[in-house]
Parts: structure tokens; sequence; C-alpha cells
């Protein structure tokens, strides 16, 4: 879990993903000599801080988005929210402005006058306008699981890149600005689509645990979320489960949502299914996810990698 707690350690929001995606490319150039396959790596101009790799003749695709929640600091120490960050007095932030490091912490302030719930940050000095905040990392590991803030999505990444090892054919798709809207996803599915003909996705990224989702009964096979996934794609994706000893669970939701958003809107015909591992304490600094539901995740990825 080495590699995943370094990514956890990285300053990556929403809008910034740069640092993200600079110590990806250096992680791909440094270990894909040692994967089966070397790819073809698309980034930089025209992809913005996105990366594609391509291995072989693709026929599907992951997607993982690389980006995090945050706050961005606002007027005289008030914060906004970069994506859906849950809000607890106390919790530990951390980021750098032009005087340096910044560590602090989210403080609730209610409005005396109309009692309405501000988000500051409590630190001695007033911090630089637009600088970023996010949560302080605490990495705790058992034989059972791991925890820490941004399992989602650097989970997800971790995930893409163990599929990346093994992979022989297929596309590799590391996303920006899904906790904030999206829109990366919108270019980079017209790239895809238009080079290489693929046009079905499998999303790797985290879900939450719920009481039909637990902890310990593997990785989640969404059937839906806000959105809703073509369902002989779904039922493809099953039925190669069913085939083996991986351990799955299947999700049904009304809300959340993911990369796939901007597949199911774009003017290319995509199949997409979410297959992710479930975490508590979802969108705070202790996302935990058990150790054998990141195996059955990274093991059906492959799977489903080999058989679409």
């Amino acid at each position: 879990m080495k590699l995943l707690k370094e990514m956890c350690n990285i300053h990556a929001p929403s809008g910034n993903e740069a640092g993200m995606t600079k110590f990806l490319l250096d992680h791909i150039k440094k270990n894909q000599k040692k994967w089966k396959v070397k790819p073809v790596i698309y980034s930089g101009d025209g992809f913005q801080d996105c990366i594609v790799m391509v291995f072989g003749k693709p026929r599907t695709a992951i997607f993982a988005h690389i980006d995090s929640i945050g706050f961005t600091v606002s007027y005289g120490n008030e914060l906004v929210k970069i994506g859906g960050p849950r809000t607890v007095d106390g919790f530990e932030l951390v980021g750098r402005d032009s005087k340096g490091k910044v560590d602090a912490k989210l403080k609730l302030v209610v409005d005396k006058k109309t009692h309405e719930t501000k988000l500051e940050v409590d630190c001695k000095r007033i911090l630089d306008r637009g600088t970023e905040l996010t949560f302080k990392p605490n990495w705790r590991e058992t034989n059972e699981y791991v925890q820490c803030c941004y399992m989602d999505n650097r989970l997800g990444v971790w995930n893409a890149l163990k599929v990346a090892e093994t992979l022989k054919d297929g596309v590799i798709c590391f996303s920006c600005w899904e906790e904030h809207g999206g829109g990366s996803v919108s270019y980079l599915q017209k790239f895809i689509y238009e080079k290489y003909k693929v046009k079905q996705a499998i999303i790797s990224d985290i879900t939450w645990v719920t009481p039909g989702v637990p902890h310990g009964n593997g990785v989640a096979i969404s059937l839906r979320d806000s959105l809703v996934p073509r369902r002989s794609y779904v039922e493809r994706i099953i039925a190669i489960a069913k085939k083996t000893k991986i351990k799955y669970q299947l999700e049904v939701e009304g809300t959340g949502g993911s990369d796939a958003k901007e597949l199911q809107m774009a003017e290319n015909p995509w199949d997409w299914c979410f297959v992710g591992a479930p975490e508590d304490h979802v969108h705070t600094p202790d996302e935990k996810v058990f150790k054998n539901d990141i195996d059955a995740m990274v093991s059906l990825h492959k799977l489903l990698m080999e058989k679409l």
C-alpha cells in the first residue's frame, strides 16, 4: 500500500491536479518497462492535466479521476467548498500560499444575525485569496483495512495502475474535475472514440458503504446511481463476475455520480458501469476501505478488461 499512501498525500483538488499528473507521469515512465505491454501515452497540450494510456488494440476504457475535494480561501479567511467535503469543526487542513506552508483547522461560524453557518479557516494570519486547502493526511492501516483522506479517488487511480501492470489491450484514462462538476471526460471520450473506436467503459471510483453495500462483501457493481446505464451492458459485466470466485455485491442508488455522467451525455454511444470498492466516512479525512474489497476490485477490473 506504499504507493496508495504516497498518492493520498498529494495536493490535487479539482482544478489544480498538476501535482498528481506529474506524479503519475513519473510513475508510469519509471515502471512501464516492467508492464506486460508498453502503452502509448497522451498528455500535455490538448489534454490539460489528464492522461490517456493506450495498450495494444483496445476495446474497453477505464476512467479514474485524479482530483479531490477541498476548499478555496475567499475573503478574510472564509472558505468556499471544492466539491462536496463534509464540514466538521476542527478538521485539520493543509495547503500553501505566498507566505509558505499552511497548517490550520476548519472552523464553523454561525452568523448572529442571519443564523447561517459560514466556513472559515482557523489560522493566525489572513491567507492569500484563492489558496486551496485540503484535508491533512492521516494514514492508518491494519491487516483488514486502510484509512485516510482521499481514498476517493486515489484508490481508483491505484486500482487502474495495478490493472496497467498486466493489461494487453485497453485504455486507461486519468481524468480531472470530477469532484466539482466534471468537464474533462467530454473531450477525453471524443478523442478515445474517434481515434480508437472504443465505446465501452468501466468507472474505477469509490462508492459509499450503505446497509445494502457493507464492508467485506466485495467490490460493488452499480446497477444505477443518479443516472441509469444501459442494462444489457451491466448484465454482461455481472455475467462475467458470476463465473468467478471474485466477491462482488450489487448496488442500487438514486443519487451520486461519477465520470460516467459525461459518457452518458456524450454525442458518442458509450456504455458504462461503475465498479468500485465501498468506503465509510465519505468525503472526510477518515475514508475507510477494507482490503479484501480492494483485492476484489483489482481482480474484477483486470478480468473485465480481458473479457469485455
